[in-house]
């Protein structure tokens, strides 16, 4: 129903910026919450940030400070601004959408991911 895909993934150096986007496109009504994640090999998917529809956020601890997250619900994105990155911040990042239902439960949709390299 929801198709995601990321873009603006890339090698960068110690202390640069990448800005990521993902393009959210079929049934994206009722969409609550998106964010992004990322993994990096050997270890468990982790939240990166989450944008609500009402614009609240929240920030992995990792993150606070370098990272911007923002929704353009015109253009159906949702954006990720990386400042001051760091090799720790290495991983391929996947966008996220989660549409909340009261009977079901919650339902996530994934992008296919973009990998982000940050070298010393």
């Amino acid at each position: 129903q929801v198709q995601l895909v990321e873009s603006g993934g890339g090698l960068v150096q110690i202390g640069g910026s990448l800005r990521l986007s993902c393009a959210a496109s079929g049934s994206i009504f009722s969409i609550n919450t998106m964010g992004w994640y990322r993994q990096a090999p050997g270890k468990q998917r982790e939240l990166v940030a989450t944008i609500t529809n009402g614009g609240s956020t929240n920030y992995a601890d990792s993150v606070k400070g370098r990272f911007t997250i923002s929704r353009n619900n015109a253009k159906n994105t949702v954006d990720l601004q990386m400042n001051s990155l760091k090799p720790e911040d290495t991983a391929v990042y996947y966008c996220n959408a989660r549409r909340g239902d009261y009977r079901y439960g919650p339902t996530d949709y994934w992008g296919q991911g973009t990998q982000v390299t940050v070298s010393s």
